[in-house]
């Protein structure tokens, strides 16, 4: 069983910044890539920021400059920081890793989401 918490949304003025984090806990051999994903309400989720086990790093465009994605490998946490927020981002934010777990001798990969946390930009 895996689990990801995610922490660190709120409410913050147009220009602010949050710092989001996701921890993975629970029966973990690895972590492949994990990202950060957001849905604002009548929309779909899209993707915001991936990270490779190795830290390479893709952004969406939107974010591009704003946001920073990393990941400390110790923790089985990924961090995602936004700087410069504006309206527009806010949104249900949701935390998604590739985790390879063992059972026995059995190796498997699954994909997890986490429950998701608000992020509201708004004066």
């Amino acid at each position: 069983q895996v689990q990801l918490v995610e922490s660190g949304g709120g409410l913050v003025q147009p220009g602010g910044s949050l710092r989001l984090s996701c921890a993975a806990s629970g029966t973990i051999f690895s972590i492949n890539t994990m990202g950060w994903y957001r849905q604002a309400p009548g929309k779909q989720r899209e993707l915001v920021a991936t990270i490779s086990s190795r830290s390479s790093t893709n952004y969406a465009d939107s974010v591009k400059g704003r946001f920073t994605i990393s990941r400390d490998n110790a923790k089985n946490t990924v961090y995602l920081q936004m700087n410069s927020l504006k309206p527009e981002d806010t949104a249900v934010y949701y935390c998604n890793a590739d985790i390879q777990s063992r059972r026995d001798s059995y190796y498997y990969n699954r994909n997890y989401w986490g429950q998701g946390t608000q992020v509201t930009v708004s004066s």
